[in-house]
């Protein structure tokens, strides 16, 4: 698939060091949310919280993430907020602030939704800026940017072990200083978003270019695209929310070794993004999708049956695998409604969130009931999903 480009000027040149900032701002964005994730074994063990009470604080988080950033993504996109963008990096600074003092299961639940607001009003306004940046190499700038978030989300567990589990839940506080910086960052973003803002929207009574495909099969296309985020974020959220409580109970990791494997796992992640989307430039939106998250499905089934040393191994190919379809699903639905932009972004990074919410307290509640290997068990075959990509279309050239 391939933007349209008959009868339009060629597009600028890709803007790298826009680009590059947005993806470092990313970066420490998601890295003061992954240390909230990363910190739950500090809050089970300070506050004796049950799975189900983490699953809970993940659903907070990512459902309040979810709820809003499509509202967001759809009013900006009528009305640019270039300069919201240092303001959702302050959201997920005060959130993580919170968490250093927080004194009770209900301030741990507050901090959660105020990280979820950060993300919201973050990411769809991030996600136009990298666009508009990216020359018409819309799947290479999804990825960059995208594998900004991947590495700060890695990075969460590595300063965890070495600094969070010894000083203690406090020292969460330091960290909202990477977000003043970012603030900073952005506001100088913000000012070259603003300049740009004439490209950046449809001026005032100009109807939003149409879909290039039916009504009809814009919407069956997204119903298989929601299907397949399902399936790939329910199947994360096994291993951002319960890798170390797996690796601590199955094979008795000492904790700070067990956040050091889902580091790997995570940097794994940021591999396979960056890849994702310039391939699917390449050879197309559809069979990275599909071949994404079906190509987990053998590892995926193998990993519950093996020991330390193949769990570790396997984590790898599952994390660069699965990955790599985020930046072609999000480009490929932007391709699906030309002119949503910030409506499309906001939509599935919410889906993304949302669903990642609800698997990890989904999740949470079968661990209890049952065990945590048994978690893996059955979300081994989530990635089954991948076969439905096959039924998305191709979008037509004008």
């Amino acid at each position: 698939m391939s933007d349209v480009t008959a009868g339009r000027a060629a597009p600028a040149p890709t803007v790298f060091p826009v680009l590059g900032a947005a993806s470092f701002c990313h970066m420490l964005n998601d890295m003061l949310q992954s240390l909230f994730v990363a910190a739950y074994p500090v809050f089970r063990s300070g506050f004796d919280l049950s799975f189900s009470q983490i699953g809970a604080l993940t659903l907070t988080y990512q459902v309040t993430a979810s709820l809003l950033q499509p509202l967001v993504g759809l009013y900006t996109d009528r009305r640019p907020q270039p300069f919201s963008l240092p303001v959702g990096m302050g959201a997920s600074a005060a959130g993580l602030l919170l968490l250093s003092v927080a004194g009770s299961y209900a301030m741990l639940l507050a901090a959660a939704a105020l990280l979820g607001v950060g993300s919201s009003i973050f990411h769809p306004e991030a996600s136009r800026l990298a666009r508009l940046a990216s020359g018409g190499a819309h799947g290479l700038a999804q990825s960059v940017f995208q594998v900004g978030g991947n590495l700060g989300s890695s990075l969460g567990p590595l300063l965890v072990a070495f600094i969070v589990l010894p000083a203690g839940q406090a020292s969460l506080g330091w960290f909202a200083l990477a977000g003043l910086g970012g603030m900073l960052v952005l506001t100088a973003l913000g000012q070259w978003y603003r300049r740009q803002g004439h490209a950046a929207r449809p001026a005032r009574g100009r109807a939003l270019p149409a879909a290039t495909l039916p009504r009809r099969q814009v919407l069956g296309a997204l119903g298989v695209l929601f299907c397949l985020i399902l399936s790939k974020w329910f199947y994360l959220a096994s291993f951002t929310s319960y890798y170390v409580f797996y690796l601590m109970q199955e094979f008795a990791v000492p904790e700070a070794e067990a956040q050091l494997w889902l580091f790997l796992f995570l940097a794994s992640v940021a591999a396979g993004t960056l890849i994702g989307g310039p391939l699917g430039d390449r050879i197309g939106r559809k069979p990275v999708i599909w071949g994404s998250i079906l190509g987990t499905l053998p590892f995926a089934l193998a990993l519950p049956h093996v020991g330390l040393s193949g769990t570790v191994a396997l984590s790898v190919p599952i994390g660069l695998i699965i990955s790599s379809a985020f930046s072609a699903i999000v480009v490929y639905a932007q391709e699906l409604m030309p002119g949503r932009v910030g409506m499309v972004s906001g939509l599935f990074f919410g889906l993304a969130f949302g669903l990642g919410g609800i698997g990890a307290a989904a999740l949470g509640v079968l661990a209890d009931a049952t065990s945590i290997g048994f978690v893996y068990d059955v979300c081994a075959f989530l990635p089954a999903a991948g076969a439905l990509a096959l039924l998305l279309p191709e979008p037509r050239r004008a």
